[in-house]
């Protein structure tokens, strides 16, 4: 009998790439300072480091700040997709904000069912992560990725060069079909 073939891993950050944290800032920034931002006027930037607006980051060690963030839109639809062909994992750096701990299982179990609590990585440093793939929307956790690393793009993250860039979940979903494609490939002339 021939060997089984193990499923290669995706490793996906949760914040700015499956829970969009970008309607919770903009909101806090309105109610502290009384105007809505534009997009131009963060594009480029995380909202807390406009200049005073450092008070909105304290809102992350709030109980219920990460609790009823919306999803990202089409991440539910192409993240069960690739649970057909992949071992999905959520990994997020849960640890320097306690109280999202909680928080944060609850809204993986509300807004992604399907996958299993097993596969919830709550974690300080993302360098101890071991997957083929790692989706995240802050370069420093792909400088020290040994996989592919793929940036979702986030407003902070705009400028950067370094790696292959995803800006929404459909061309998530054209990466994988192409890494498909190309795996079946690889393997019919094995």
């Amino acid at each position: 009998m021939p060997a089984t073939t193990a499923r290669m891993r995706i490793a996906l950050d949760m914040d700015e790439v499956i829970a969009d944290v970008l309607p919770a800032f903009l909101d806090l920034y309105a109610t502290h300072f009384g105007v809505r931002l534009e997009k131009e006027d963060y594009w480029g930037e995380k909202i807390y480091r406009l200049p005073g607006a450092s008070i909105i980051r304290e809102s992350l060690w709030e109980k219920g700040f990460f609790a009823d963030l919306p999803v990202v839109e089409g991440s539910q639809e192409v993240v069960r997709w690739l649970t057909e062909h992949y071992d999905v994992f959520i990994v997020t750096a849960a640890m320097e904000f306690r109280n999202s701990l909680e928080d944060k299982f609850d809204w993986m179990q509300r807004h992604f069912p399907f996958l299993h609590w097993k596969n919830f990585v709550f974690c300080g440093d993302k360098s101890i992560v071991q997957a083929d793939y790692m989706i995240d929307d802050h370069p420093f956790n792909l400088e020290a990725f040994h996989g592919k690393g793929l940036l979702f793009t986030a407003s902070h993250n705009v400028s950067e060069q370094r790696f292959e860039r995803v800006n929404n979940w459909n061309e998530v979903r054209v990466f994988f079909e192409e890494e498909l494609k190309r795996e079946t490939n690889t393997t019919q002339f094995e």
